[in-house]
C-alpha cells in the first residue's frame, strides 16, 4: 500500500466544501477538512478486527512531516501487537494521574496507589479492630521504617528486593522482634491491597526466610533470697527522684511488666479496693492486680505530686509522658548490678520462682504475672480469676519482702496446703 502519496502543498491548499472530507496521504494517514475550513489528522486503522481512529492534531499546527512520523510509530505499535488508542489512553492517564498527585502533595496527601496511600486505607479498616495503643505503635512503625524507602513507590511496582531494604537495617540493629512486626505489617497491607484490586501479589512473601528468628530472651533476675534481701535494701537506698524512688520500690511489689508500670494511670488505680486495673496490651487482656498494703502505702506517698496528672510516676521532663523506658535499667546498674545480674524484667522472674518455691497455686502465679489464658474470650470473662488466693498471696509476697529486706533468716519454705 503506498504511503506519503501527496506533498505539503495540497494539504495547504485544500478547501473547505460543502460537506466534510478526507485526503488520504496513505497507510491509514488522512487529513480530514471539515466543511467549516478545519483540518484535522486522522490515523485510520484496524486492531483486532476493529476499525478505529486515532486524532494526530490540527494541520498546520502539526505539520505534515509531523503527522507522517506519529502515523508510522502507530503502525510500529500495530506490529508489535499494541493498539495506538490503548497507549494514547494509558498515556492520558498517566498524565492525569501525575497532576492529581502533585496536586495531593501540596495538600500534604499520599500519592494515590502508593504504599503510603494504601498503608493509611489499611490502617482506618483496621482501626476499629486494634487498640488505640497498638494502632498508634502500628502507625509511627511504618512511617519511621517503611515509608522513607517505598512510601511512594507505586504499590503494584514494589519487588521484593525494596521490602528487604526496609526490613534489613532493623535485622543489622539485631531488632529482631521490630523487624518481624514490620514484616507481617508490609504483608497485611499487600493483602489488602491485592483483595482491593491495587495490585496481585505479596512481594513481602519472600523475604520472610531473610528474618532472623527470634532468640528467646533470657532476662537476667536474682533468685537467691539474701541476694534479692540486699538488693532491696540497696532499692532503699537509692539516691534518685522521688518518683524514681517510689517506681523502684513499687516494681518488686507487684511484678508487672515494666512498661505496663511506668505507664501506670491514676484512672487504673482504685485505692479503696486496693486494686489496679490495667488493660494489658501484651496479651491483649484486662488484668486484676490486688494491691499489698506496702504497695497502697507508696500510691498514697506518691499522689499529692503526681495525682493530678495521668500517670502515676511521670516523666521528670514534665512533658506529660510516662517515665522513661530505661529508668529502671539505669538504676539498676546505678547500684552495680548489671544487666547479666538483674534486670526490671528480672523481678517478674524473682517472683514466679520464689512464689513458686513457696507453694502458691501454678495457675494463681500464672494469673498474676498476666499471662493470659490461650482463650481470648474466656480470659475477657475471667479477668477476676483466682483473685481472692492473689489478694492473700500479694499481701504475702510484699510481707517477705519486707523480712528479706530487714535481714531476716532464710528457711526452706514448707508448701501451703
Amino acid at each position: 500500500m503506498a504511503k506519503n502519496i501527496n506533498k505539503d502543498v495540497v494539504y495547504k491548499s485544500a478547501k473547505s466544501k460543502e460537506k466534510d472530507y478526507m485526503l488520504n496521504d496513505g497507510e491509514g494517514l488522512y487529513l480530514f477538512v471539515g466543511k467549516t475550513g478545519a483540518k484535522l489528522w486522522r490515523f485510520i486503522y484496524t486492531f483486532d478486527r476493529k476499525q478505529k481512529k486515532l486524532a494526530l492534531g490540527g494541520y498546520p499546527g502539526i505539520t505534515l512531516e509531523a503527522a507522517r512520523d506519529k502515523a508510522e510509530k502507530a503502525r510500529d505499535n500495530i506490529t508489535k501487537g499494541n493498539d495506538p488508542g490503548e497507549i494514547r489512553s494509558e498515556d492520558k492517564k498517566a498524565r492525569q494521574l501525575l497532576a492529581s498527585n502533585k496536586e495531593r502533595l501540596a495538600e500534604g496527601l499520599p500519592i494515590l496507589n502508593s504504599f503510603k496511600h494504601i498503608t493509611l486505607e489499611w490502617l482506618s479498616s483496621i482501626e476499629h479492630l486494634t487498640k488505640a495503643t497498638t494502632q498508634t505503635k502500628k502507625t509511627s512503625r511504618l512511617e519511621r521504617l517503611a515509608f522513607p524507602l517505598i512510601g511512594d513507590m507505586a504499590i503494584n511496582q514494589i519487588k521484593s528486593s525494596d521490602v528487604l531494604a526496609v526490613i534489613k537495617p532493623v535485622i543489622d540493629k539485631k531488632q529482631l522482634e521490630t523487624a518481624h512486626r514490620l514484616h507481617s505489617e508490609i504483608s497485611a497491607i499487600f493483602a489488602y491491597a491485592i483483595v482491593h484490586n491495587f495490585t496481585d501479589y505479596d512481594p513481602a512473601q519472600p523475604v520472610a526466610k531473610q528474618i532472623p528468628a527470634q532468640k528467646p530472651k533470657h532476662r537476667a533476675a536474682i533468685i537467691d533470697p539474701n541476694l534479692f534481701g540486699q538488693l532491696l535494701r540497696d532499692i532503699n537506698n537509692y539516691n534518685g527522684t522521688f518518683v524514681v524512688q517510689l517506681a523502684f520500690r513499687f516494681s518488686p511489689l507487684v511484678f508487672q511488666r515494666p512498661g505496663e508500670i511506668r505507664q501506670l494511670l491514676w484512672s487504673d488505680i482504685d485505692l479503696v479496693a486496693r486494686e489496679w486495673r490495667p488493660y494489658i496490651s501484651k496479651t491483649d487482656f484486662y488484668h486484676i492486680v490486688p494491691l499489698s498494703s506496702q504497695a497502697v502505702s507508696i500510691l498514697e506517698a506518691i499522689k499529692p505530686l503526681t495525682g493530678t496528672g495521668q500517670y502515676v510516676f511521670p516523666s521528670s521532663r514534665g512533658d506529660g509522658r510516662p517515665m522513661s523506658d530505661g529508668t529502671i535499667r539505669t538504676a539498676l546498674k546505678s547500684l552495680g548490678y548489671d544487666s547479666d545480674v538483674m534486670t526490671a524484667h528480672g523481678f517478674r522472674t524473682t517472683a514466679s520462682t520464689l512464689l513458686n518455691e513457696q507453694g502458691w497455686s501454678p495457675d494463681a502465679i500464672e494469673r498474676q504475672l498476666a499471662h493470659a489464658p490461650r482463650d481470648h474470650v474466656r480470659a475477657a470473662y475471667n479477668r477476676a480469676q483466682y483473685l481472692e488466693e492473689r489478694r492473700r498471696m500479694m499481701q504475702s509476697w510484699a510481707d517477705y519482702l519486707d523480712s528479706l529486706k530487714n535481714g531476716a533468716q532464710v528457711i526452706p519454705f514448707k508448701k501451703i496446703g
